[in-house]
């Protein structure tokens, strides 16, 4: 499908002011990063054979003896060329560290934020549409525990019901368990579901919110009073005129936070003991191993641009008003 030249040009406009804006991101990462107090020496300053002449010779080794300007050039053009350094702590490639958390990472994030859409839009609908009755205040107190309650304590609170008290599902995320039979397939999906549900619920109770109010925000405009006065049936109404205007700015909530799918969810990982992006992101900056905790941060980043320009595109799919022009 051949895009509109104001499309194109959009496109185009876009893209160039994101290279610039990455740039200054990763500037911002890399200074702090290397002007942080922390020194990724110091798990050696408590080691007594370890001399000083030694940790400089590591220290140079890894290049941090050289001005943090040449230091931010070389990461820079590494890291556009596909290496992204190595650990500080495992000596290990970042990149082969990344890939190993991100399919964990993908299945059980990316997991819990497809359920949450899946319940969060037919939810929203049904509780504008009930607005006032009891369907609508159970749900609507349902969000509020949803949203209000932190992951941590819903994830311990999952774990005291159903692993401790009923022994349905294990606490702990087996990591080493691979799928091969039936057997270890059942077992996949059981050390899933927890931090799969905790994930889900509070993503479903944070767009819901959203949803169930611009439903009730288009319902009463002049153009569903005209589609209801030419005599069309109320399913169809709200599903090709209410729902196509009420999800724009549902759009933006979730291509802004897709991204977010590829850093983890920090708590409820450390919680299960998820070997995913998050945990590997938490145990990075404790242990003061800074190449893995830029390179994480500044693929985030890139993300948050490159879905900000598909929310943008998609706003012109959902709504044929919007013009890609000055």
């Amino acid at each position: 499908m051949r895009l509109p030249w104001s499309m194109s040009k959009y496109l185009i406009n876009r893209l160039l002011i994101a290279i610039p804006t990455l740039i200054a991101i990763s500037v911002a990462i890399f200074t702090i990063l290397a002007l942080a107090p922390s020194d990724p020496m110091g798990e050696f300053a408590l080691n007594p054979s370890i001399t000083a002449e030694v940790r400089e010779n590591i220290r140079k080794s890894l290049g941090l003896d050289r001005p943090i300007y040449i230091r931010y050039v070389k990461w820079f053009t590494a890291f556009i060329s596909g290496d992204m350094g190595y650990s500080f702590t495992s000596r290990s490639p970042v990149i082969g560290l990344i890939l190993q958390r991100i399919a964990t990472t993908l299945w059980v994030v990316g997991s819990a934020y497809l359920l949450g859409i899946l319940l969060a839009i037919p939810l929203g609908v049904i509780s504008a549409l009930k607005r006032n009755t009891i369907v609508d205040t159970v749900l609507t107190t349902l969000v509020f525990f949803g949203f209000s309650l932190p992951t941590f304590f819903t994830g311990l609170l999952f774990i005291i019901i159903f692993s401790i008290q009923l022994k349905w599902f294990p606490f702990i995320y087996n990591s080493t368990l691979q799928v091969t039979n039936w057997q270890s397939f059942i077992a996949q999906i059981k050390q899933s579901i927890m931090p799969i549900c905790v994930l889900g619920i509070w993503q479903t109770a944070m767009l819901m919110r959203f949803v169930r109010s611009e439903i009730l925000e288009n319902i009463h405009q002049d153009y569903v009073r005209t589609a209801y006065a030419k005599g069309l049936p109320k399913f169809l109404v709200i599903n090709r005129h209410v729902l196509r205007n009420a999800l724009i700015p549902v759009v933006t909530l979730v291509a802004l936070d897709i991204p977010s799918v590829f850093t983890g969810a920090l708590v409820t990982e450390k919680v299960f003991r998820v070997p995913g992006i998050g945990a590997l992101l938490i145990d990075s900056i404790y242990n003061n191993d800074t190449p893995v905790v830029m390179a994480i941060t500044f693929i985030y980043a890139i993300l948050i641009v490159i879905f900000n320009l598909i929310a943008d595109i998609l706003y012109g799919l959902l709504d044929p008003r919007v013009k890609y022009t000055k």
